[in-house]
């Protein structure tokens, strides 16, 4: 409405609305010990109850969304809009009483009075009839000659047509002028309408969220000062809801993070509930800050400044990203941005390129959320070889999700357990999602093999853990290109002749192999 772009629909819904809230409010005020925030939102659902007045008289039940064709203005609301009405619809009475005379008059059962918005109103006649009423003394003038039918003219017809057309356009306007006045009518309030709208949208959200809170038996958190995030049997609110749907049950599980254990490591195979449980941590604390109860048991948590997420796996085509550099892209921006205060999820960091490379970069990743960002933080992974990180991380904890095997098939209880998965049951997963027997007992070889050679090796991970951590590595790397370019400042290239220049360049080559 304020931008001029309002339709007798909008009035109408600007109607109803405010009706809503007075009644509303009148049910609120009959209650007893309301909290005091709802209170305060009392007043600002009434106070219009003249413009509602206005406008339920004005208006017919439901508006149209256009204004082209009227019929948006009540019927008694205004007198001479009642009587352009009624002449409009007299006329077309008038017009059907003079087809009936033509037919009479000609002996044509089938002549018609018809209208369209370049001829207005005319006579239609099948063409076999159409020379009788050709002749000057007829009293019909012609107008066009079709395919199959002749169209005329009469004065009569003329007579009723204008008085038809012009009552309609004198009411169409008389709607609109209407119509502008109502406007101009809300406008006038358009700021309490707002007020009262803000308060409807609040009380809504307040509702919504009692009412889940209240079937789904949530928890009111509760907020501590320091870096806590304790979490007794928390839920995934969406997927409990579709499993209920299929009668069963959701698992729930703790999550308790503080600066002892604010990093987690998580394990286990694919659907144990690694990235449920990740994601409903996060939802929880999502739920607790916008002021609401949350699926959980209980929870004791501290404000969150930002909450980071790294899960799923996406590409972005139009903008030449790969799925691999879309999660590389969110990652530095979490490195790079997460506090003290922030959370944190990150699952299955390191997965879209190799084996070595994805494992060098979690491991990275694990060590930089550590010791530098050290903010709350839930880690899923498949890289087993990062729980040797807990030996030397002394905020990293690590658990799984628990499965076992059972006369060959896997079962996965969705349980959440201490300490590290013993491992992946791939080769299970795959069974279950109906991989070929032939390929399952090929990979099963091949499993076998590699494994062979990782208990000889060391593993993928060997040696890894005689590596500095992930802040001292970096001022190393940094330590020798700050030397190579303090070398290289030194050095002025306009002065130097083609042989000066090659032994320098040789000079700085060996500065870069004895470093």
């Amino acid at each position: 409405m304020s931008a001029g772009r309002g339709s007798p629909r909008d009035l109408g819904q600007i109607r109803d609305g405010l009706a809503g809230a007075r009644i509303l409010r009148e049910r609120l005020a009959l209650a007893l010990g309301l909290p005091e925030l709802l209170e305060n939102l009392l007043p600002a659902l009434d106070g219009h109850g003249e413009l509602v007045d206005l406008l339920e008289r004005a208006l017919v039940e439901t508006p149209p969304t256009e204004m082209t064709n009227g019929g948006y203005i009540a019927a008694g609301y205004d007198p001479a809009l009642d009587e352009l009405r009624s002449a409009g619809s007299d006329g077309r009475k008038a017009i059907a009483i003079l087809e009936a005379r033509y037919r009479e008059v000609t002996g044509i059962n089938t002549l018609k009075i018809k209208h369209n918005a370049v001829l207005g109103y005319f006579i239609e006649v099948p063409a076999r009839h159409g020379d009788s009423l050709m002749a000057e003394n007829s009293g019909f003038t012609h107008r066009q000659t079709l395919a199959g039918v002749v169209r005329f003219n009469s004065t009569d017809l003329h007579e009723e047509a204008v008085r038809v057309s012009q009552a309609g356009a004198h009411a169409l306007a008389a709607e609109t002028a209407h119509f502008e006045e109502l406007v101009d009518k809300v406008l006038l309030r358009k700021q309490a309408i707002s007020e009262s709208a803000d308060a409807l949208a609040r009380i809504d959200v307040s509702a919504a969220l009692a009412e889940r809170a209240s079937e789904a038996q949530w928890c009111r958190p509760q907020f501590v000062d320091g870096n806590i995030l304790d979490i007794q049997a928390g839920r995934h609110p969406v997927v409990e809801a579709a499993l209920a749907a299929k009668g069963e049950a959701f698992v729930a599980n703790d999550c308790a993070l503080a600066n002892d254990e604010r990093l987690w490591l998580v394990s286990g195979p694919n659907m144990g509930g690694k990235s449920t449980f990740l994601r409903q941590n996060a939802l929880i604390v999502i739920l607790a800050q916008a002021g609401g109860f949350v699926p959980a048991s209980s929870a004791k948590l501290s404000l969150v400044d930002r909450l980071f997420s790294r899960v799923g796996a996406s590409d972005n085509l139009a903008q030449g990203r790969s799925t691999f550099m879309v999660e590389m892209v969110e990652t530095a921006a979490i490195l790079s941005q997460a506090t003290e205060k922030s959370f944190v999820i990150l699952d299955e960091v390191g997965r879209g390129t190799s084996t070595y490379d994805g494992l060098a970069l979690a491991w990275a990743v694990v060590e930089a959320v550590h010791e530098t960002n050290r903010c709350r933080c839930l880690f899923a992974t498949h890289y087993h070889e990062l729980t040797r990180l807990a030996d030397r991380l002394d905020a990293l904890s690590l658990h799984h999700v628990r499965a076992r095997e059972w006369k060959g098939d896997l079962v996965l209880l969705h349980e959440l357990a201490k300490g590290p998965a013993d491992r992946s049951y791939g080769l299970a997963v795959a069974k279950l999602a109906g991989i070929p027997k032939p390929v399952l007992n090929r990979a099963k070889s091949v499993l076998d093999k590699l494994e062979a050679g990782k208990a000889e090796t060391g593993g993928l991970a060997a040696g890894l853990g005689d590596l500095p951590l992930f802040a001292a590595s970096l001022a190393e790397v940094e330590e020798r290109s700050d030397s190579l370019r303090e070398a290289l400042g030194k050095l002025d290239i306009d002065a130097l002749s083609p042989r000066e220049a090659l032994d320098q360049l040789y000079a700085l080559k060996a500065q870069l192999e004895q470093e």
